[in-house]
Formats: C-alpha cells, sequence, structure tokens
C-alpha cells in the first residue's frame, strides 16, 4: 500500500520536504501538504514592486553552501540564479556613514580589523588592548555574544558592528544572542585554546579562508524572478495535495501512524496518515507537541520569536540621483534612526533596476522592541523615508510602496540553543513517523532551513521503506 505523508507548514521547509519525500516515495505516494495561511512560502515572500517581482522577506542566500544551488538544479531553476553586483555596503555609526569595516567575525574584530571611521578614538583604544588581556574561557561553555564583547572591547563593537551585522540576520540583539549557534567559528577557537577574542576571531575566518582571502566566486545569490518561483516550482514537482487557509489543531499517536486534527472546534476533521513532517513556527510545535512528546514540546517552548517589517519603495531614477552607489547601508543600534538596515536592491541586484526604476527596501524591528511596530502601515513609510532622507538623500515621492510585516518571523537563537535543539530532536526521532523541519533548527537561513526539511524527508522515507 502507498504511504500516506502529511507536511505541516507550507514554507520553504515544508515545500522542500514534500519535494524530497516525492522524490523518494515515488509517484504513487500521497503527499498532504497543509498551511494555516492564505498562501504558501512562509517568511518568503515574493510581491510585485512597480511591475517587478520584489523579494519581501529573505532576499538572498549563501551559495557557498551547497543546498540551494542543488535544489534550484533539481527544480529547473539554475538558469534563474543571479549574485549581486560588486557594489559594496557601508554602516551607519556615531552619526556618519563609513564603509562596513574589514577583518572581522560577524562584528568581532580580529587582528587586521579596519574599524577607523565606525568606532570612536577610544573605542578603538580598547580594542586594540583587547588581545593583551586575560581571557578565562571553559571549553563547550556558551555565553550571551553581547556580554561578552562588551566585557573585552567595550560598549562600541556591539552597538555599532556586531548588533548590524546580527540583527540584519536575526531580528535580534546581539546581547541576547547566544556566541556558539550565531557565531560558532569563534567558540570554536576559543574551545581550541585562541588567548583573546580578537585571535579567535582571527583563527575563525582562517579557517573559512575569509581571512586570507582564499574563498572564490560570490557569496550570495538569489532568484530573478523572486522566491516566488522556486515556490512555484517546489509545488509542481511535490505533485503534493495543497490545502491553504487549513489550521492542524491536534497531532494524536496511532496504533499505527498518526491523526490531525483539522479545521474549526466546531466542525473538526480528520486525516490519518502514516508520517508527519512538522514544519512549523516554535509556538505551533510547541502546541502540537505537547500531548504526544511532551519534551519536545518543552524544548520548542524555549525559543523565542522576533518581529520585523520591511518596507518596499520604487522611485524614478530622476528623482534620486544623489543616492549612494552602494548596495546598502546598515544602521548602528545606537543611531536616532528607526530602521536597522536599508537595501539599495536595484544597485545590489541588477536586474531589479533593468526597468529604470530605482528599487528600495529597509528593515525595521528588533527583538524586543515591539513597539517601534505598533504603529500603522503609514507611519512605517513615514519613519523610513525619514531615514531614507538622512542615509540616502531620497527625498523623492515613491512611485511604489509595500509593506511587508512579520510577526514572530524569526526565531532566537539564544544562549544554549544547540542542547535545547538537540534534546527536541532526540525526542522526536524516538517517534516513529514523526519528523521536524525549519528555521528554529539549525540556522535562519534558507539554506540551513532546505537542509533541515531534506534531512527530515530522508528519516521518514527510510521509516517507510518496505522491510526487507
Amino acid at each position: 500500500m502507498s504511504p500516506r505523508v502529511a507536511v505541516v507548514g507550507g514554507g520553504i521547509s515544508g515545500l522542500v520536504a514534500a519535494h524530497r519525500l516525492r522524490t523518494l516515495l515515488g509517484a504513487s505516494a500521497e503527499i498532504v501538504l497543509l498551511e494555516q495561511r492564505d498562501r504558501l512560502g512562509g517568511v518568503l515572500h515574493t510581491v510585485d514592486l512597480a511591475g517587478m517581482p520584489f523579494d519581501v522577506g529573505a532576499e538572498a542566500f549563501l551559495v557557498r553552501r551547497p543546498e540551494m544551488p542543488a535544489l534550484l538544479a533539481e527544480i529547473g531553476l539554475s538558469s534563474s540564479l543571479t549574485h549581486p553586483t560588486g557594489a559594496t555596503a557601508t554602516i551607519r555609526a556615531g552619526g556618519r556613514t563609513a564603509g562596513l569595516p574589514r577583518g572581522t567575525l560577524m562584528g568581532v574584530p580580529g587582528r587586521d580589523a579596519a574599524l577607523d571611521g565606525v568606532l570612536s578614538p577610544a573605542g578603538m583604544t580598547s580594542v586594540a588592548a583587547e588581545r593583551s588581556r586575560p581571557l578565562s574561557w571553559e571549553p563547550g561553555a556558551d555565553t550571551a555574544l553581547g556580554g561578552l564583547l562588551r566585557e573585552r572591547f567595550g560598549p562600541e563593537v556591539v552597538d555599532r558592528i556586531a548588533d548590524p551585522l546580527l540583527g540584519g540576520v536575526y531580528a535580534g540583539r546581539v546581547d541576547a544572542l547566544g556566541l556558539r549557534a550565531t557565531v560558532p567559528a569563534l567558540a570554536t577557537a576559543l574551545d581550541d585554546g585562541a588567548p583573546s577574542l580578537t585571535e579567535a576571531a582571527s583563527a575563525g575566518m582562517a579557517a573559512s579562508g575569509q581571512q586570507a582571502g582564499t574563498l572564490a566566486g560570490p557569496v550570495f545569490g538569489a532568484v530573478r524572478g523572486g522566491y516566488g518561483e522556486v515556490i512555484a516550482a517546489l509545488v509542481a514537482a511535490s505533485s503534493a495535495t495543497v490545502r491553504t487557509g487549513v489550521t492542524v489543531r491536534e497531532l494524536e499517536r496511532r496504533d499505527a501512524g498518526w491523526r490531525l486534527v483539522l479545521g474549526p472546534v466546531p466542525e473538526p476533521e480528520t486525516l490519518d496518515v502514516d508520517a508527519v513532517v512538522l514544519a512549523v513556527p516554535a509556538p505551533a510545535l510547541r502546541r502540537l507537541l505537547e500531548p504526544v512528546v511532551p519534551v519536545a514540546s518543552a524544548a520548542a517552548g524555549r525559543v523565542e520569536l522576533a518581529s520585523s517589517a520591511v518596507v518596499a519603495l520604487a522611485y524614478r531614477a530622476s528623482d534620486v540621483v544623489d543616492m549612494p552607489g552602494t548596495s546598502g547601508c546598515l544602521v548602528a543600534a545606537d543611531e536616532p534612526l528607526s530602521v536597522k538596515g536599508v537595501t539599495h536592491a536595484s544597485t545590489k541586484w541588477a536586474h531589479l533596476g533593468e526597468d529604470g526604476l530605482v528599487r528600495v527596501r529597509a528593515s525595521t524591528g528588533r527583538f524586543g522592541e515591539q513597539a517601534t511596530l505598533q504603529v500603522d502601515d503609514a507611519e512605517l513609510v513615514a519613519r523610513t523615508r525619514a531615514d531614507l532622507l538622512t542615509l540616502d538623500g531620497i527625498d523623492a515621492e515613491p512611485v511604489a510602496v509595500h509593506v511587508q510585516r512579520w510577526g514572530g518571523g524569526l526565531p532566537q537563537y539564544g544562549v544554549g540553543h544547540g542542547g535545547i535543539v538537540a534534546a527536541l530532536e532526540e525526542a522526536v526521532a524516538a517517534e516513529p513517523g514523526l519528523a521536524v523541519a525549519g528555521a528554529m533548527l539549525h540556522g535562519v537561513g534558507v539554506p540551513a532551513c532546505v537542509g533541515t526539511a531534506r534531512a527530515a524527508a530522508e528519516q521518514l522515507a527510510q521509516a517507510l521503506a518496505p522491510a526487507g
């Protein structure tokens, strides 16, 4: 008998899991994908911005990880892969804009870090002194990255460099992010006996080839037609039965397989399946696992989420002639601006300016700063435009605007995150026919999500394979 598998969650993780299950289980398997919202893609979302497909969630992925290039090849989109132009980024700190500092490991200065123009003279002195200060580190330990950096380098490295860089990845504050989960190369170097954070950062960069400049080729990639192309291709390739606008309220264990309770309480619907992939955010995962795998549920409940918003704007090129020719600007946490970063999208990605318009996206919202998002769309746009005047000299009326809010969109990788995930995965692995995937596990980037989805699908396919 052909297996029936439910995939709960229609973000990139759920879609990739469905596609991989189809590949492994064959055409006869029944794969049902259930998504609570009325659209697929999760935090990947492509909109029409003045006639051009434009991503207002994640915009790019690391191409030096193999997952996305391999996936694009599998679904016939390799020709849609594109890379950034040579435009460089800047950072706004101390009331002025300077080039993004070189020689740091995710904002942690190495011995050759070029920080002038970003730090004050006092800040530069603190960084220079760090290498000679005794460092106490217990191998295998974890700590809040922000606190460690403040103690070793002073506050400016945190507020002006590390926080903007990591805030762009996690929509979080570096003071709440765990060292081991967010900058693992730094933790490894400390475990190996680096005598200072400066030397640990240098060792981490050397191990990846960053310091010596030995890595060839582009770092990031994107899809010319936006992530919407990827989503559509995955749906087609998976041949899954896709149901949107459906809430999975309960997960129940059966003698063989699982039962999902769907829909509103007055009119419940049940779906019996042989296996389930749960590719949902941490709160939904906690709720569904609580009655069946309470240890995993408790682990999921320890993962906090951050909210953010993206404001995308399009301008006539003649209206923004003074805009810097950079790829964008990160904003230090102590700057009196509402945005945390601006991407000059049509400068960074050549295809986004092929029609002669200039497209910009600004991000706002950090973990613990919900009040900044508790305004209406018009106010968000007004604040963004005021900041664009300060950062880019743009005072023109945009020809198109899109506001995208991401409530609870990004999991926070706090202190001990690796242990939380290990406990969750160990408990789930003990349940036949059950697997988890998603951004809360091994990285918030798209390649990491693809990796967890493939692993979940392969785990279930192996369990469903006929004996002998």
